[in-house]
């Protein structure tokens, strides 16, 4: 359904995503569509290895380095990393900003589906934008099921008792990232699964010559 231009919810250790082909131009709009999502939004890009995501970004080999130094240290899990984007990314992915966010779920159905695939998915959370981010398949379809997608449920035996934060364990989004290497500087654009402490102390751990702000 990815390949050919469908959407798929799916879920992560975060929250549910609403992916598509992120190199499909009318895939990736159906999603502004479907969420009612501003285009001025960029969205972060999964993927099923760090070397998928080296593709998608253009770093020089500082930037590449501090890049692979937090993938060792944090991937796969809620970390996004925003990076200047590849030219061939189409331009509402990355709010024709020139930068994308990518990441590598920690979720074991998420890397199942990206690996199947084989394509880097672009995805938000699976809900209405300024909606509540769905932590369930239920929550997932009370909110878009009138519309064309499919849904990926969590692998949970028949007998199972799982709840809302066994399916997503984290239960919020990723933490994001940006790498400016020029500036030598790691910029918090957003707070989340990775708390800014545990960035802190990587950076002192590594004794890398960045700085976090």
């Amino acid at each position: 359904a990815l390949r050919k231009g469908g959407l798929v919810a799916f879920p992560t250790e975060t929250v549910y995503g609403l992916g598509a082909h992120a190199f499909d131009a009318n895939a990736v709009a159906r999603i502004f569509t479907v969420k009612g999502r501003p285009r001025s939004d960029p969205l972060i890009v999964h993927v099923p290895t760090a070397a998928a995501a080296e593709e998608l970004v253009r770093l020089d080999a500082d930037g590449l380095a501090v890049m692979r130094e937090l993938i060792a240290a944090f991937w796969p899990g809620p970390l996004t990393l925003v990076a200047p984007a590849c030219p061939e990314l189409p331009s509402a992915v990355t709010a024709n900003s020139g930068f994308v966010g990518v990441r590598c779920p920690a979720h074991g159905r998420a890397v199942e589906l990206l690996r199947a695939a084989a394509i880097p998915v672009a995805a938000p959370s699976a809900n209405r934008f300024g909606h509540v981010s769905p932590t369930q398949p239920e929550h997932v379809m009370d909110d878009l099921g009138a519309h064309d997608i499919l849904v990926l449920r969590p692998e949970v035996a028949p007998s199972s008792t799982a709840t809302a934060t066994e399916c997503c364990n984290v239960g919020i989004e990723s933490t994001v990232l940006k790498i400016d290497a020029a500036a030598r500087e790691l910029l918090l654009l957003r707070r989340g699964g990775v708390p800014e402490a545990e960035l802190a102390r990587w950076l002192v751990d590594a004794r890398s010559d960045f700085s976090l702000r």
